[in-house]
């Protein structure tokens, strides 16, 4: 009853915003009142439940949104995406420049998350379009199938790490055979399925991108450029590092019960058992502590803000006045954005508060198929259900731990099984369809046939790699 349920909201959310033309910020909205009632939550717990997704999905995004938007128009107003699209294209040709897309999207989101690394890119498609006159999802499809990929399939990406840690499984395996799918998805994903978008005209959204002419001698140098664009990158791969090396560390409310105060005594004590001195372990865990926080996606995009004001902005002759008001500016443009990823965290919040989850749970229980199919099947199901990709990766793994113990499968193909089936379906409770959709203007029917149809190829690749590999194991 409860899938049925929110089969009922998927319909009336389409009928909303397709028949009635309803905004998707109040159609979401909407939707998750009707799919709590019809689950038998009562109005004030389907507020409550509203509220608390609008402030946790908020909480964990809109820093992000925002210093993205900014970096973004640094780098666009700068001319620094010109420098880079100049340069890339010049150097691959434009024949090839799906390709550079693909590389370039690759190494930005494999220690990113999604949302960044997106919000990272953007501004190099709006450019290249612009530049090359080639259509948008020509170029935007191969650069988001590469970010699917590591999101779903590659440490030291978040969820795969942790889900490997989740499952035991050699992380150094997972970065291995996670390489093997990459290729196929990302062609099939990125690079065929955009031909069938070569004839679409469409424009970046009004405020977000404006198509600039510079001269050579205006634009800013090509190492000025990357180092603004990837700063990010850099500071989070660091993070990225940290981890793989250690292991992630608890969450600040596990650090407590583990008796930690706080990071820094839990990175001092661990050295400290690895046989460094007082001193040296307690200079480690401060620097430990220090990059952990710098590689936050806030905290690195942020930097990367003040990377770029400074190096593409008040160095080459603006003031600080004029950049403060353009980067304001760029806040006005994703507002409705920010509003419609708020509306989808509440429904999603509203689907795991009347109890989806646990119904899934209960199902997958009785089922006795091959644990890699089960556990794509699981992560599938909870990505349809709750939208994040995160979210059905991490409950997806407690559940299929104990199978994958009994029957002895390799924990590394468990981890990209799960990651597999976190990719599929997704639609209107998933943040990045909502991201795909604005960031490229298009309508709901375009975005289920470009990006939803993107994102059940990179994970069907994925899955068909994992069985083939098992054959062999």
């Amino acid at each position: 009853m409860p899938l049925i349920i929110v089969g009922i909201g998927i319909l009336v959310l389409l009928l909303l915003i397709g028949r009635f033309k309803l905004n998707a910020f109040f159609a979401l909205l909407i939707t998750s009142f009707i799919v709590g009632l019809l689950n038998g939550m009562n109005l004030l717990d389907i507020l409550d439940s509203i509220l608390k997704g609008v402030g946790d999905t908020l909480g964990k995004i809109v820093l992000i949104l925002v210093f993205g938007a900014m970096l973004g128009k640094l780098v666009e107003e700068s001319g620094a995406a010109n420098t880079i699209a100049l340069r890339l294209t010049g150097f691959m040709g434009i024949k090839n420049i799906q390709y550079a897309l693909l590389l370039t999207g690759f190494l930005v989101g494999l220690p990113m998350l999604y949302n960044a690394s997106f919000l990272v890119m953007i501004p190099l498609i709006y450019t290249f379009a612009s530049i090359t006159k080639l259509p948008l999802l020509y170029l935007g499809l191969p650069m988001c199938a590469t970010l699917s990929v590591a999101h779903g399939f590659l440490p030291p990406h978040p969820a795969p790490t942790y889900v490997s840690f989740i499952y035991e499984a050699n992380v150094n395996k997972v970065l291995l055979y996670g390489l093997i799918p990459v290729i196929p998805a990302c062609l099939l994903g990125g690079i065929v399925l955009s031909k069938f978008f070569r004839k679409l005209d469409i424009k970046p959204p009004e405020g977000l991108y404006q198509e600039r002419h510079f001269e050579e001698n205006q634009l800013p140098g090509l190492g000025v450029s990357i180092i603004t664009a990837a700063t990010p990158v850099i500071l989070m791969l660091l993070g990225a590092i940290v981890d793989l090396s250690f292991g992630p560390p608890p969450a600040r409310t596990e650090l407590s019960k583990m008796g930690f105060e706080s990071l820094t005594t839990f990175y001092q004590h661990m050295f400290a058992n690895k046989g460094f001195t007082e001193s040296s372990s307690l200079i480690i865990s401060h620097l430990f502590t220090f990059v952990k926080f710098l590689s936050d996606a806030n905290i690195a995009l942020f930097m990367a803000v003040v990377v770029g004001v400074v190096m593409l902005g008040l160095r080459r002759g603006k003031s600080m006045d004029d950049l403060m008001k353009s980067m304001g500016h760029s806040i006005g443009a994703i507002s409705m954005i920010i509003l419609i990823i708020a509306a989808g965290g509440a429904f999603s919040q509203v689907l795991k508060d009347s109890h989806v989850n646990e119904y899934i749970k209960t199902i997958a229980g009785g089922i006795h198929i091959n644990p890699l199919l089960l556990a794509f099947s699981i992560a599938a199901i909870f990505r349809l259900a709750v939208g994040s990709a995160t979210v059905a990766t991490l409950t997806t793994a407690p559940i299929m731990l104990p199978i994958a113990q009994q029957t002895g499968i390799s924990p590394e193909l468990m981890v990209l099984a799960t990651g597999s089936g976190s990719i599929m379906w997704s639609h209107f409770n998933d943040i990045g369809f909502w991201m795909f959709k604005e960031y490229f203007n298009l309508s709901i029917k375009q975005t289920f046939l470009s990006w939803t149809v993107m994102e059940c190829i990179v994970g069907i690749v994925g899955i068909t790699t994992v069985m083939i590999i098992n054959m062999f194991m």
